[in-house]
């Protein structure tokens, strides 16, 4: 992403179907906040209802109050009291369904992302993991609900023409334990700012509680 190729905001069409089938199309697509941009290069599809493994499992809260409304809203929250993690909300209103963006390759802004992650030794490290990107991109609760249609709080997501890898690879999601066995994590193959390459192993049924990484 340069300069001259800024790239053009996702409609809300573009989120108001099946996170599953949103997440893996999300990959290749920009993050972009203020004067920090990153390549999505890591997703994972959060089903509501059917979703042991997605905070919506059970219905609408206060805390998860934003997955429910409508699509193209940013669903941030915060897990295991220290950490913030962001969702483009997708579907219908009222469903619930969203995906988690799991990793970034910096594009832009790299000297903000530096100063926001002191602790990346590597640039590769800012931004590959749903936390650190967040802390790489200053996102807190007060971007909780915020529209990427519209960028009315200065973010949004848009596509600056490259594709989605025809075969991304998947694995089961990362962090959880219910849910656990269901493969609806997508990646760029071989892209260095993924957070994990290798599928993980699944966790047994009385290992510990899912993660806030949704869950």
């Amino acid at each position: 992403m340069t300069a001259g190729r800024r790239g053009r905001r996702l409609p809300r069409r573009f989120y108001r179907r099946d996170p599953r089938v949103v997440a893996p199309e999300l990959l290749n697509k920009v993050l972009v906040a203020g004067r920090r941009a990153g390549r999505i290069v890591e997703v994972e599809a959060y089903c509501g209802a059917e979703d042991p493994g997605s905070h919506a499992f059970r219905g609408p809260t206060a805390r998860n109050a934003t997955m429910f409304g409508p699509a193209g809203g940013l669903y941030v929250y915060f897990t295991y009291g220290m950490h913030w993690c962001a969702n483009a909300v997708c579907g219908d209103e009222g469903v619930g369904v969203a995906v988690l963006l799991r990793a970034l390759a910096p594009l832009r802004g790299l000297e903000e992302m530096r100063a926001a992650r002191l602790a990346a030794r590597r640039d590769r490290d800012l931004c590959s993991g749903p936390a650190k990107l967040c802390q790489a991109f200053g996102l807190d609760r007060s971007f909780d609900g915020a529209d990427l249609v519209t960028a009315d709080r200065g973010i949004t997501v848009v596509d600056d023409g490259v594709d989605p890898p025809p075969a991304p690879a998947t694995s089961v999601r990362i962090g959880l334990s219910a849910g656990a066995d269901l493969p609806w994590r997508w990646y760029v193959p071989g892209d260095p700012h993924v957070s994990r390459l290798a599928p993980p192993p699944l966790r047994s049924p009385g290992a510990a509680s899912p993660s806030g990484f949704q869950g």
